[in-house]
């Protein structure tokens, strides 16, 4: 039996125009701070931008913007909360500072319905801040959500780089579009991961060098917006095909 939620999801974002999984193979590695970043970007420039934050195994987009008190609101459904110019939404709003040890169809069940359930109306872009690795959230997003493409985070790490390229092996395989790769906390001067990137045919977005101070912006949306770090993830931005 086809579960009637599904077809509700594909309403729910049916005036969404762009939908972008920010992902990465491995924990670590800055996607949940660039997730944040861009869709801060995106909204200064003037569109419209919601902000979902499906990582459960650790939201954490709550602590880079500072959102403490936001909160979405229920009317025959989930509208986001208001923010920093964003529509935002996490996992954080029912799972609190708890873990959330979902698996298998418990898991599925959890996120269908969080997507049948928020209303996000008209969007440009709907930034989705993916739970690391190749697991039941990939494949579920995948399975239940139409034009989703990938925005994929690595580091220079080469344990980071061979978990990449199991995820885009996956994505190539299912044929679903990968917007490009983008090389974060970059220390030394190297061009193994972009180099492997082109040769499997994807696009190398760029690199962000790893800028230590970056903690000093973390809870402050403005300072963060403000912040070398966004500065050259702005820059990365001229080169995606939206």
């Amino acid at each position: 039996m086809v579960d009637p939620r599904i077809h509700i999801i594909n309403e729910r974002l049916k005036n969404v125009r762009s939908i972008i999984a920010v992902s990465s193979g491995k924990g670590g590695v800055g996607k949940s701070l660039i997730a944040s970043t861009l869709a801060l970007i995106l909204a200064k420039r003037g569109y419209n931008v919601g902000l979902f934050d499906l990582d459960f195994t650790s939201p954490s987009t709550h602590i880079i913007l500072g959102i403490k008190n936001a909160q979405p609101k229920e009317e025959h459904g989930i509208f986001p909360a208001k923010v920093y110019g964003l529509k935002y939404m996490s996992i954080i709003y029912y799972s609190g500072e708890h873990a959330t040890p979902l698996r298998g169809t418990d898991f599925s069940n959890a996120l269908t319905e969080l997507l049948s359930t928020t209303i996000w109306n008209n969007l440009d872009f709907l930034i989705l801040d993916m739970p690391p690795g190749i697991g039941d959230a990939t494949l579920d997003l995948i399975r239940l959500i139409k034009n989703i493409r990938f925005l994929i985070v690595t580091t220079p790490s080469q344990l980071a780089f061979e978990t990449v390229k199991k995820l885009t092996s996956l994505l190539k395989e299912m044929k679903i579009p990968i917007i490009g790769v983008i090389e974060n906390m970059k220390i030394h001067e190297s061009n193994f991961v972009k180099k492997h990137v082109q040769e499997m045919g994807i696009t190398f977005l760029g690199d962000v060098q790893s800028y230590v101070e970056i903690e000093n912006f973390l809870g402050n949306a403005k300072e963060l917006l403000g912040s070398p770090f966004a500065k050259k993830i702005e820059k990365i931005c001229g080169k995606l095909n939206f």
